[in-house]
């Protein structure tokens, strides 16, 4: 090739590879219009150290041994845990590949053929037998990325792998929020249980002195039917708790992978979590969402993913080459004068292919703005979780005040329907509907205590936590 023949090829190879370079655009700009902070309640804490609303790990936000022994059993036994693991490994594997194909490939290759040629097709007219040796260093085809087509797949194979890292830590926040609520829940049920224990009790010497009662005509069978339906009901209630303790112990066996802790568990009167949380927590705090940052590696995995589809349109040059030793025997391969040597370039420009690049870059676009579209709905349901744990715990806290009143209430009404009883003033339904309604608010205070609780974890969840192990 002549040299003003090749100074016009290189310079089209340079305003080729300046096209493709201007040709792959950033990643778009992604906005929720979320408001600047969460709804504040009134019985918000002040402003946390910096006014920052970080958050503890979970180590300091759950200050009872036994759910940190769980948690701990949990994060290193959990076997869907280990699933998610096992997918960053991938991942991770799947990026390495990637990655090497920017390197160039080396081989050590030796090849030996040997085979006669008839007569007839002998250049000469005579039958010969001849061979052919070569020991040497390979180089592949290997792609001159120009264009960014390997760098872009690189990207993507990146953002893949740190996608699947944050997914894992969502994961891992979301079994510590799963353990946590479920820990609450049996001590919840252990609560309700001791109650229902207690007023089963209480009603079976009940039931026992109505009837000696009813045995000397100082009370009917009436109302030694209604102490005893009353009974009956108590038990069945108890058998419920049961069984729901029981399911929930399964769950926790299950989530920490059948290795529970020794520990013994405390009650909701000794877990410990924050009353409440700074007033004003920005919205910018869904910014360390593990699973928000998963989905903004994968929309950078996408737009890379469109560099490499747009890239494909342009030239694609590759080396391939060969040096060492080649001879016609084999004890001629390191004699001297035995060195060989051969270099191929290739340039592989498309023309017509169907319109296949068309569609797979239009496929690339395609997913790329599902991605946008995904990581906005993400961010403004992510917002959604918090403005409802916020409100949850907010009127829970009420609930729970209230329903602490009416305990009280109910338990002074079963007191004085049971003097007035005993005075002869009204009927014994009176006393049976009094316990009925002071164990049923009883029951319910221990149910909201624990959705308060449960509420903090939620919102503990859903800002993102501290920082994992």
């Amino acid at each position: 090739m002549q040299a003003p023949t090749l100074l016009r090829f290189l310079s089209l190879l340079f305003g080729l590879a300046l096209a493709g370079c201007v040709g792959v655009s950033r990643p778009p700009a992604v906005s929720a219009d979320l408001p600047q902070a969460f709804p504040a309640y009134d019985d918000a804490a002040g402003p946390g150290p910096g006014g920052d609303g970080a958050l503890p790990g979970w180590r300091s936000f759950f200050s009872d041994p036994g759910l940190v022994a769980l948690i701990e059993a949990a994060l290193a036994h959990n076997r869907d845990l280990r699933v998610v693991q096992a997918q960053v490994e991938e991942a991770r594997a799947l990026y390495g590949i990637q990655s090497a194909a920017r390197l160039p490939e080396i081989d050590v290759n030796a090849t030996g053929t040997r085979g006669r040629t008839p007569a007839d097709l002998s250049l000469t007219g005579v039958a010969t037998v001849a061979g052919q040796y070569r020991v040497g260093l390979a180089l592949p085809a290997f792609e001159i990325d120009f264009w960014g087509r390997v760098r872009s797949l690189e990207q993507a194979a990146l953002a893949q792998y740190l996608s699947t890292e944050e997914a894992r830590t969502a994961f891992e926040l979301s079994l510590v929020a799963t353990v946590a609520n479920s820990y609450l829940l049996a001590r919840e049920l252990d609560e309700r249980i001791v109650l229902a224990r207690r007023t089963l009790e209480s009603r079976e010497e009940s039931l026992r002195i109505m009837r000696r009662r009813a045995e000397v005509g100082v009370s009917s069978d009436l109302e030694v039917r209604q102490v005893e339906g009353l009974l009956l009901a108590t038990r069945g209630e108890l058998a419920t708790l049961e069984r729901l303790r029981a399911q929930n112990e399964a769950l926790l066996q299950q989530l920490a992978g059948h290795a529970l802790p020794a520990d013994p568990p405390g009650g909701l009167e000794t877990q410990g979590l924050p009353e409440a949380l700074p007033a004003g927590l920005p919205s910018a705090l869904l910014a360390r969402r593990p699973d928000l940052r998963a989905a903004e590696q994968r929309l950078r995995a996408a737009e890379a993913n469109v560099g490499a589809a747009r890239a494909a349109f342009f030239p694609n040059i590759s080396l391939t080459g060969f040096a060492g030793t080649a001879s016609a025997e084999l004890d001629g391969l390191f004699r001297a004068g035995s060195g060989s040597w051969s270099f191929t370039p290739v340039l592989h420009l498309p023309l017509f292919d169907g319109g296949r690049l068309r569609a797979n870059l239009d496929l690339a676009e395609a997913r790329r703005n599902g991605a946008v579209a995904g990581y906005e709905a993400d961010v403004q349901t992510a917002f959604r979780e918090v403005a409802e744990a916020l409100a949850a715990h907010h009127w829970l806290g009420r609930q729970v005040a209230a329903q602490g009143e009416l305990v009280a209430a109910e338990r002074e009404r079963a007191r004085l329907a049971e003097l007035r009883y005993e005075r002869g003033v009204s009927s014994y339904l009176d006393v049976l509907d009094a316990q009925r309604g002071l164990f049923a608010a009883e029951q319910a205070l221990v149910q909201l205590r624990r959705a308060r609780m449960s509420a903090m974890v939620d919102l503990y969840k859903t800002l993102g936590g501290g920082q994992l192990p």
